[in-house]
């Protein structure tokens, strides 16, 4: 496979071959890996809200090895300081001096376990290192490796001992998804796989052949072609949200550009080379629906934030593509 220049139809494939490899270990809607990879290609970073067993850990670990990246996990608790993420300078006696041991967060893929159970001053450690890929430590800034990638998993909120991540947080995360419980094929599946194999959780083979790969697939997106109304629909459904009864912030110029990376990204999964309308209403659910903050009125309804979503797409005119 070609490192630095690939066409669509390349990394097309290349895309399939991974979600393939990873639909070996993990039993999960194809839908859902392809949220993640959007993610990824998008340059972004997934949140995953789900009840523990669902396969989040496998998930974010089969991505790493089939993308051929090093993979790191941190397990977020009350008790976690913000250090244990970034790392800290620890004396050498031998030198005398200090010298910096780098924390988990320097890894191409991250695993960032139950995020919301660690309390807000540590959440805000991992801002930085989302919105610009580096870190400062003692005041000193310190570049995370390329690409990077957070994938976050949280426990629903009504859980006890979760503290809500905030709005800033929320927003730097390109997409927002949920793995679900299997359905009855998909458990009995599960049972069939573990009966066949000695390890306990299941193994994915590297696909991709470098971290220059797979910023390849990462650039590819940059060439997707873009017609003046796609651009216009794009802000139109952006816009729509912030008009929504239900809604007391929409979504943000920062959210609308994540939104469109995210649109270029489906139209490679698609095998595109041109966004299409299908593009943008197949990622808005993902892309859109968790940064939008709900009235009180609508929060103590319970209204789901993809029916907005929903309607927005409904009401919003959809140009034609010619």
């Amino acid at each position: 496979m070609a490192t630095t220049e690939l066409s669509v139809g390349e990394a097309n494939a290349d895309c399939q071959a991974v979600l393939e490899e990873i639909e070996s270990a993990v039993i999960v809607d194809r839908s859902f890996l392809e949220d993640v990879l959007q993610g990824l290609l998008a340059r972004g970073h997934v949140l995953l809200e789900d009840v523990p067993g669902t396969g989040k850990t496998l998930t974010a670990h089969s991505f790493a090895t089939a993308l051929g990246l090093s993979f790191s996990r941190i397990q977020f608790t009350p008790d976690l300081l913000p250090t244990d993420v970034s790392g800290t300078s620890v004396y050498n006696e031998q030198k005398g001096e200090f010298d910096f041991q780098p924390g988990p967060i320097f890894a191409n893929i991250v695993l960032a376990d139950e995020i919301n159970r660690a309390p807000p001053k540590t959440q805000s450690a991992m801002l930085e290192a989302m919105g610009e890929g580096q870190v400062t430590v003692e005041g000193e800034t310190r570049e995370l490796p390329d690409p990077f990638f957070v994938i976050a998993t949280q426990n629903p909120v009504e859980q006890e001992g979760t503290f809500p991540l905030p709005e800033a947080q929320v927003d730097r995360f390109a997409v927002k998804s949920s793995i679900g419980y299997p359905d009855v094929d998909g458990e009995i599946e599960i049972l069939k796989r573990r009966h066949g194999r000695i390890e306990q959780a299941p193994s994915v083979n590297p696909v991709i052949d470098s971290t220059d790969d797979v910023l390849a697939l990462q650039k590819i997106a940059e060439t997707v072609r873009v017609d003046d109304d796609m651009f216009s629909y794009v802000a139109a459904v952006t816009r729509a949200t912030r008009d929504d009864h239900r809604v007391s912030v929409g979504v943000s110029p920062r959210g609308t550009q994540r939104f469109f990376e995210a649109v270029r990204a489906r139209a490679i999964i698609e095998n595109r080379e041109y966004v299409t309308p299908d593009d943008v209403k197949a990622a808005a659910y993902p892309s859109l629906a968790h940064r939008l903050v709900l009235t009180p009125e609508a929060q103590v309804n319970d209204i789901d934030r993809d029916a907005i979503i929903d309607d927005v797409l409904e009401e919003v005119p959809v140009p034609t593509v010619e």
